[in-house]
């Protein structure tokens, strides 16, 4: 009896029937078909979880990735808007610039810019009654108050004429000669 399995051993002993002996085959069968199943079921509904987190994810990154799209646009069109608006404030109150080698020189970003005035010009600019203004790579003079308002919508367009460069240290054999600011070469 020792080679027998259980069931064979119930058998020969007369405990349990054939038909019994069949029936807990075919339980056990379904148990752990069932077993298996609700093991597959489990993974598939995890697996299922998994992939709709992640859509999640992904439809919460596109979202953030269309919200910055549409700002870096906005900020665009806006900018665009500003310029076009500048534009046009200097078409409208634009100072003819007159036809002369008499130049007025100003320091822009760290370069010398210029711009063809006379006398008269050259004086008004610096009472401040003219401001110059930088439009479409071009300088153009126009009036204080339309300066001012194109200061508003873009400060950097504004060329600053009423700051002035520190100036070395003077030499003490030359204090006091007096260097005009308005020489010209």
């Amino acid at each position: 009896m020792t080679g027998l399995s259980l069931r064979e051993q119930l058998l020969q002993a007369g405990l349990v029937s054939e038909k019994q002996v069949k029936q807990a085959e075919q339980s056990q069968k379904r148990q752990s078909f069932t077993d298996r199943k609700q093991v597959g079921k489990k993974d598939r509904n995890f697996r299922e979880e998994q992939r709709q987190a992640e859509l999640q994810k992904q439809a919460a990154a596109k979202a953030a990735k269309d919200a910055e799209l549409n700002r870096k646009r906005e900020e665009k069109a806006a900018a665009k808007a500003r310029w076009a608006e500048i534009r046009q404030l200097v078409e409208q109150n634009r100072i003819a610039k007159p036809e002369s080698d008499d130049y007025f020189n100003f320091v822009i970003n760290g370069k010398v810019g210029r711009v063809p005035v006379d006398a008269s010009l050259r004086e008004r600019i610096v009472r401040g009654e003219i401001a110059i203004v930088r439009c479409d790579g071009h300088y153009e003079l126009v009036p204080a108050e339309t300066g001012e308002r194109v200061k508003e919508r873009e400060p950097r367009a504004v060329v600053n004429t009423s700051d002035k460069v520190e100036s070395t240290p003077v030499d003490e054999a030359y204090k006091d000669f007096v260097v005009p600011d308005d020489l010209v070469w």
